[in-house]
């Protein structure tokens, strides 16, 4: 050996001593499969910060699903609102201001349906899918976001409904309560917004879908009381799923029956998650994949 060979072996073999032992002391990370359930919840909370924050810097998303259904109830009282309550007896902005919550509910959903669509031409959903990530994180992150926007929207309106006569009860679960209902019918037809857009192409069928929320929004509980509708309408303005939470609504805040309705509203919405949860679980994974 040299004396070169020699200096070489003295310098190199305490410098593998001591980084074997730096990486003795070192933890061994070990990455969670994609699977993972734990993944999957914190994946979910991002993609649901992450849409939000889309919605946030949308002037438009943010004036359509929350200053629209408040100018919208502001004009319903000034123009119906004294009108039905001399006719009913019931102040008309409990129904009103329920059905509000519920028209911001449905229209969030379009919109929600409307940027999926654009994440899917654009290739960011296909560019998220190929990424190491819970694919199931894509579609719930969304629907929380969706859930958050709906507790936001519904608390605004029903502040907005304060000045003109809407009361809260004085019991707090009550009033949670309350706020609950728009979520429970939103995320049901949210699912079934988001499974009927991954199925089709284009604008049609949110088209479609929102002359159907016009029908709703002009044939329920809320607009004006069901005895004032004819009669072989009457059953199904009673029974509409706007009309059950409606109800629900009403009860919470007015008075009156809120069992039936509340579970009636709950028929509607989880009927809504059974036959489209599937649906749009594999539509999203299909335009993941071929966007």
């Amino acid at each position: 050996m040299t004396t070169m060979e020699h200096a070489n072996a003295v310098l190199t073999e305490p410098d593998a001593d001591a980084a074997h032992a730096v990486a003795a002391r070192l933890p061994v990370v070990v990455g969670k499969p994609e699977n993972s359930l734990t993944l999957w919840f914190t994946q979910s909370l991002i993609q649901c910060r992450r849409m939000l924050k889309v919605w946030l810097r949308d002037p438009s998303t943010t004036i359509q699903t929350i200053v629209y259904p408040a100018l919208t109830l502001l004009m319903f009282q000034i123009v119906l609102g004294n009108s039905i309550t001399n006719a009913t007896g019931i102040p008309s902005i409990y129904g009103q201001a329920a059905m509000l919550t519920l028209v911001a509910a449905m229209t969030g959903a379009q919109v929600s349906a409307l940027g999926f669509k654009r994440e899917k031409s654009s290739g960011l959903l296909s560019r998220f899918y190929t990424m190491p990530i819970h694919k199931g994180s894509l579609l719930t992150g969304r629907l929380l976001a969706e859930m958050l926007r709906i507790v936001l929207t519904t608390v605004i309106v029903l502040l907005v409904a304060v000045p003109l006569g809407f009361l809260f009860m004085e019991n707090p679960l009550t009033n949670i309560a309350l706020v609950c209902v728009p979520v429970l019918f939103g995320l049901g037809f949210t699912v079934m917004v988001t499974a009927l857009a991954t199925v089709t192409e284009g604008v049609m069928l949110l088209s479609v879908i929102s002359i159907v929320n016009t029908l709703l929004m002009f044939f329920n509980s809320g607009f004006v009381p069901v005895f004032a509708y004819p009669t072989w309408l009457q059953p199904f303005v009673a029974h509409q799923p706007m009309s059950c939470a409606i109800d629900a609504m009403r009860g919470l805040s007015y008075g009156g029956p809120v069992a039936g309705p509340l579970l009636e509203t709950a028929a509607w919405s989880v009927g809504m998650l059974i036959v489209f949860g599937y649906p749009a679980i594999i539509g999203y994974k299909r335009a993941a994949q071929n966007g």
